[in-house]
């Protein structure tokens, strides 16, 4: 999308007395500035040094009114203006600053731990002289909307999630950018710290065409509400200034936004619109649910045993992935169905399902596409659990979970007739099994929860009447 700013910002806005910010200059006085908020920072608070005792109050924001100029704000007053002036305005928003003061840069201090801008200046906003609103003026909003879905930073300049894990180590510690999708958002984490403070935290798991999931770690209130409005699976990100680091607890590195950290919401690029057609084939094909591993933790680590109604009241109030055992009837297991919909063949490298007879992969973003096809095959069922608080609907079989489960390979499976097939569905269908499964998040499920099943075996009747009696 090409925007033609010529001459916008000097000819009509000149006639509501507003200034570029290409334009400002310190020598400016009472200037006024409209903008769109791209970046907001948590109020802090600091001892004040003239009035002992006293805190003083500051928070900053970027805004930008073309798409080769943003600047920074940094607003400084007592407790009640800057919480006020900041619960006033969000990401997104479109601004009038009046009456601010226009400084240069000081990089040696404040300045460095802010985003990189192309201005020279920096706006400081204060209570006694200084006034912000909400834009009121329908043709600025207008004009000032598209801009923030343009990146920050050069379009291409990025590094993919596969470069960072292949460069490993050796990004620590740096600030680069990144362009990937949003595979699921975490809940936030409260905290209080040593000193008393309190804070919050909340990961966002990242993916692209080269790795399927990818921590990205937010600190900031600002940032964490602006994450709760993404779709996971729907969203692209263009995350300018991350820093990256190693997560030694993990063993594997990830991103985290800090206070020069700029994010672009499905960008208005080519880059990012390849990204978002790429994230919605794999989510439609449910290939990003094969990271999915029963290795998560061994089997034999989980003894937790639940009802079904108790999996999915804690998954509703804590939606975030934990392992249970239940011991439950399947109730459906359509092992007599087509075997295309029992065994599925997958590209082994974009995850997505191809036909037997495949010569190349069908997607046409596939990092393997030019290559020969390479895939795996193996069972993918849907099985329910059913006990007497309820059902739990569409659980992953996958495997190689389904074939110790069912006692036989896929190549097995295919040369059994259908009553053969039949036979071993009724070995299992409407028995009681204990069955070892992981709860996860999902925004495909009416039900809001999946499960993926890590094991799975007929229940000893004595087990079951010892656990069921301890659940009553």
């Amino acid at each position: 999308m090409k925007l033609n700013w010529t001459g916008c910002m000097n000819n009509k806005m000149a006639a509501e007395t507003i200034i570029a910010i290409s334009e400002l200059h310190p020598n400016f006085s009472h200037p006024k500035v409209a903008g769109i908020i791209i970046g907001k920072t948590d109020v802090k608070s600091f001892p004040d040094r003239k009035n002992i005792g006293t805190d003083r109050f500051t928070f900053g924001f970027t805004i930008r009114d073309s798409p080769d100029f943003f600047i920074n704000v940094t607003s400084w007053g007592n407790g009640g203006y800057i919480n006020g002036l900041s619960n006033s305005f969000s990401i997104g928003d479109c601004v009038t600053i009046e009456n601010s003061l226009v400084a240069n840069k000081d990089l040696e201090k404040g300045d460095r731990f802010c985003p990189t801008t192309p201005s020279h200046y920096r706006l400081l906003v204060t209570e006694a002289h200084s006034q912000v609103s909400l834009c009121a003026d329908t043709d600025t909003v207008d004009r000032l909307l598209p801009m923030i879905h343009l990146p920050v930073k050069d379009s291409t300049d990025f590094y993919s999630l596969g470069d960072i894990e292949a460069n490993g180590q050796r990004l620590d510690g740096t600030v680069i950018n990144i362009l990937a999708a949003v595979k699921s958002i975490g809940e936030p984490k409260q905290f209080t710290t040593s000193d008393g403070r309190k804070g919050q935290r909340l990961e966002v798991k990242l993916f692209d065409e080269s790795v399927s999931s990818f921590p990205l770690v937010c600190w900031d209130r600002e940032v964490i509400q602006l994450v709760q409005t993404w779709i996971p699976k729907e969203t692209v990100l263009f995350i300018a200034d991350a820093k990256i680091g190693f997560d030694s607890f993990r063993s594997c590195m990830a991103a985290t936004v800090n206070s020069k950290t700029i994010i672009t919401v499905n960008p208005d690029t080519r880059e990012a619109s390849l990204l978002f057609s790429y994230a919605k084939q794999v989510s439609e094909s449910g290939a990003l649910d094969q990271d999915e591993k029963p290795e998560d933790v061994p089997v034999d680590s989980i003894n937790d045993v639940y009802t079904v109604s108790q999996l999915k009241q804690k998954a509703w109030e804590n939606p975030e992935a934990f392992f249970g055992i239940t011991y439950s009837f399947i109730s459906r297991l359509d092992l007599d169905s087509s075997v295309s919909k029992v065994i599925r063949t997958q590209c082994s490298r974009c995850k997505l399902q191809v036909s037997e007879d495949a010569q190349s992969c069908v997607n046409q973003l596939c990092p393997g596409r030019d290559q020969a096809l390479s895939t795996t095959t193996g069972f993918c069922l849907l099985v329910d659990f059913t006990d007497h608080t309820g059902t739990l609907h569409a659980c992953t079989l996958r495997s190689p979970v389904a074939e110790k489960t069912l006692g036989c390979t896929t190549d097995e499976f295919t040369s059994l007739t259908d009553d053969e097939r039949t036979t071993m569905k009724w070995k299992f269908l409407l028995e009681r099994c204990k069955i070892y499964v992981k709860i996860l998040p999902s925004t495909k499920m009416r039900s809001g929860i999946r499960g993926v099943v890590m094991a799975c075996s007929l229940a000893d009747p004595g087990e079951v009447k010892q656990h069921m009696s301890a659940l009553l």
